[in-house]
């Protein structure tokens, strides 16, 4: 399983690791701190997304680990890395010496919590599952790092272009989709996840909505059962992620030629980048009923 699909997935089970901001580079002068205790806070992220959201509210001076696979900004990747989700390097972290860490919700297992928070340090858990908990992530760690006002517009900001999107799309015409996120074993997603509100934004129906766990454990004939009309996958999948599906030429999506692949960082992390993952999205659907149109089934 490809490290970004396993952050989808794992995320159903409380126990995976992860897995434009205002400052994407990590480069130039960053904002002031309204707190100056805030300012001198020491941050360690165990999420990579975390990272970006700490870059994300001007912040970033204030990072000095982060975890595993933590690759953007720039200046967030070349940090000294403590672990990932699941071994943390006790040492390192004491040489580090935060004033706080912040931890994933629904990636960081709650014994590292509370093993981290028995050795004395502070902890605050970020929640990271729906499009809503992306402002609301920003304006907590603003709150945390005394980042207020730049978390506040960058917050706003996320809503506005969501809302926007969620405007144009208004009056699509439904479109039936599948999201693979691996293929052995085969998981998908249901309609809490992030990605699904993605898809329903852009006019699409999530054919595994209404399964529990967030990352659910389907079957190759439930999917063909319920027959989608557009099949998505990310990129890290691979370019043959559809080629399995060929045998069942019956599916829509094959005979509409509807496979698509999101952008794999972009749509794997709940971070301001959401939305070029939404862009892909409403593009990938807009071109799809095209190509059910085309076929003479719209």
């Amino acid at each position: 399983m490809t490290r970004k699909a396993q952050c989808i997935v794992l995320i159903g089970f409380c126990c995976a690791f992860l897995s434009a901001c205002s400052n994407p580079s990590g480069t130039g002068t960053e904002p002031a701190a309204s707190n100056p205790e805030a300012a001198d806070l020491r941050l360690i992220t165990l999420s990579p997304h975390l990272a970006e959201l700490v870059f994300a509210v001007g912040a970033g001076e204030s990072l000095v680990g982060v975890s595993a696979h933590t690759d953007y900004p720039v200046a967030a990747a070349s940090l000294p890395v403590i672990g990932d989700a699941f071994n943390l390097d006790q040492e390192r972290l004491a040489l580090l010496e935060p004033d706080l860490l912040l931890a994933w919700d629904t990636g960081t297992p709650a014994h590292v919590v509370d093993e981290i928070r028995a050795r004395g340090y502070r902890v605050e858990v970020v929640t990271t599952t729906a499009l809503t908990d992306v402002p609301r992530a920003l304006e907590r760690i603003g709150a945390l790092t005394g980042r207020e006002a730049i978390a506040g517009r960058a917050a706003r900001k996320f809503d506005t272009r969501l809302d926007a999107l969620r405007a144009r799309m208004a009056g699509a015409s439904a479109i039936t989709v599948f999201y693979q996120v691996d293929a052995r074993p085969l998981y998908t997603i249901n309609g809490e996840h992030y990605v699904s509100e993605l898809i329903e934004i852009c006019g699409g129906d999530n054919i595994f909505a209404d399964l529990g766990g967030l990352a659910p454990l389907v079957s190759v004939e439930a999917v063909i059962e319920r027959n989608p009309e557009v099949m998505l996958a990310s990129t890290d999948a691979g370019p043959a992620v559809f080629a399995a599906w060929q045998r069942w030429p019956e599916v829509a999506a094959n005979r509409y030629g509807n496979h698509f692949r999101m952008p794999a960082d972009e749509i794997g992390r709940a971070t301001p980048r959401l939305l070029v993952a939404a862009e892909a999205v409403c593009n990938a659907l807009e071109v799809s009923r095209q190509n059910r149109e085309a076929k003479g089934d719209d």
